[in-house]
């Protein structure tokens, strides 16, 4: 923890004044699955999640959102085990199918991350437990090997697959990178490297040892802090 940084009751205050008071920004915190919830998920749900957030990368959320059960249909509801045996062909196909964002090379990472998933289900028993038992004061290490071992996961697409799985985590928007240098964390390059991200580790696990709230809950409210929006 850096000495000097501020405490959470301080960018609490101001998120509170922003959003009109302590009752409207509790309605703006999403609920956190718990552990066992998060775990006892099917790992045709992390893959669903993986590749929507892939798709909606540089895109249009609505859009693919809109079009989110079609996808469901062509991806043979995500099932890992069926999709890691797509083929060139199989791709080429669904590549042209207009139900879905005929986006090649997004298209592509579901085979690629449907094996990773059968692979550390082998080995942990499902993917989703492998995830969901991770422990919250190093979960830069899980973004890490999301973007290392998945395809297309790096940057905030990591981070958005696991707060989309309901996994209790922190993303580095815009906004809340702006709120961690406000907070005197000692953050000043682009946070990209590995020591700038044990640095923000280092915040956030002191900002939830002081106040006991999720980590998905400090993201968001330093996002509020600074910002209207909700990230």
């Amino acid at each position: 923890m850096v000495i000097n940084m501020q405490s959470f009751e301080q960018i609490f205050q101001r998120a509170v004044k922003r959003k009109g008071g302590e009752d409207q920004l509790q309605l703006l915190l999403p609920p956190v699955k718990s552990i066992q919830e998060v775990c006892l998920q099917k790992d045709d749900r992390i893959l669903s999640c993986m590749t929507k957030c892939i798709f909606q990368a540089g895109f249009n959320w609505k859009v693919v959102e809109n079009k989110w059960p079609e996808f469901e249909i062509v991806f043979k509801k995500f099932k890992p085990q069926v999709l890691e045996l797509l083929s060139a062909e199989d791709l080429e196909v669904i590549a042209k199918d207009a139900r879905i964002i005929r986006n090649m090379q997004k298209i592509m990472t579901v085979p690629i991350n449907a094996q990773w998933i059968n692979e550390i289900a082998d080995e942990h028993g499902s993917f989703a437990k492998f995830i969901g038992l991770w422990p919250t004061s190093s979960i830069v290490e899980l973004f890490k090997l999301l973007k290392k071992r998945g395809a297309r996961l790096g940057g905030n697409t990591g981070p958005r697959v696991l707060r989309l799985a309901g996994i209790d985590s922190f993303i580095l928007s815009s906004d809340v990178l702006q709120a961690l240098r406000q907070a005197d964390i000692g953050l000043y390059g682009s946070a990209t490297s590995m020591k700038d991200m044990q640095l923000i580790q280092s915040a956030f696990n002191a900002w939830h040892k002081e106040t006991q709230l999720p980590y998905t809950h400090l993201s968001k409210i330093l996002a509020f802090s600074v910002s209207e929006n909700i990230y």
